[in-house]
């Protein structure tokens, strides 16, 4: 339970986008009022998602130049005004692509379920991030399997389960704590149950969760064999808290 809830925790994070990739060296940038607008960001980026946050907005009356004013302008309208997030991201990407474009892609891909505009973006961000798989500036946020998720969103469950499979075969690979568990139920989805269930069964044995007991659960009854306990521990373990919950968007 307690590597879950950091698990959750630091997944929270990177939504809101964390404070190591917000954060910006205010004594690099050039000219007194782009230096205020740096710092007003950095003080607002410690406090995103509040009233307070907002103060980030005066950044681009005083440096237009300067995108962490624009991204953190556009992080609030992600609760549903996604036409002015739109506008406001776009800048901030126009401004610097490789510090923008991964809070572009996570808001297509978690809000907008604009998968084909997720991979674009995702294709564009690995030519500033090309040290291997699983790696970005989200210190961790693994862009891959976005990547791998989006495929299978658009209906490319091959695509999407033999990208994953590679990254799990890859050198210097860090596995993310829900891998197997994606894999698994694409594997489902395409009705191959021997690589579905030896898929939720290796989630098991790394960190077990109400997801993947419950679809343990389907390819028992599928194979007509007991699932009823399987699907009671399932929804037991999703009253202990032990699911994957998402406060903002649900996952795909």
């Amino acid at each position: 339970m307690e590597k879950f809830q950091r698990y959750y925790l630091s997944f929270l994070l990177l939504i809101v986008y964390t404070n190591t990739i917000a954060q910006v060296n205010c004594n690099a940038v050039e000219g007194e009022d782009c230096k205020k607008a740096c710092e007003l960001y950095n003080w607002a980026s410690d406090r995103q998602g509040s009233r307070e946050s907002q103060e980030g907005y005066k950044g681009i009356e005083l440096c237009p130049d300067f995108s962490g004013a624009y991204m953190e302008k556009a992080v609030p309208y992600l609760n549903g005004s996604f036409v002015t997030w739109k506008i406001f991201i776009d800048k901030a990407v126009a401004l610097d692509p490789k510090r923008n474009l991964g809070s572009r892609e996570w808001g297509k891909f978690l809000f907008l379920r604009d998968y084909s505009g997720s991979i674009r973006d995702l294709e564009e961000l690995k030519k500033y991030y090309p040290e291997g798989p699983g790696r970005s500036q989200n210190g961790g946020y693994n862009l891959d399997i976005v990547k791998a998720t989006s495929y299978s969103a658009l209906g490319q469950k091959e695509k999407a389960a033999g990208f994953i499979e590679g990254l799990l075969a890859a050198r210097g690979y860090v596995k993310g704590l829900f891998d197997h568990y994606r894999l698994g139920v694409t594997y489902f989805e395409l009705e191959r149950y021997d690589k579905a269930l030896e898929n939720f069964e290796k989630q098991s044995k790394e960190y077990d969760f109400a997801e993947n007991i419950y679809f343990k659960s389907k390819v028992s009854k599928i194979r007509n064999k007991d699932y009823l306990d399987l699907k009671k521990l399932a929804l037991q373990t999703y009253d202990e808290g032990m699911a994957m919950r998402d406060a903002y968007s649900p996952s795909f």
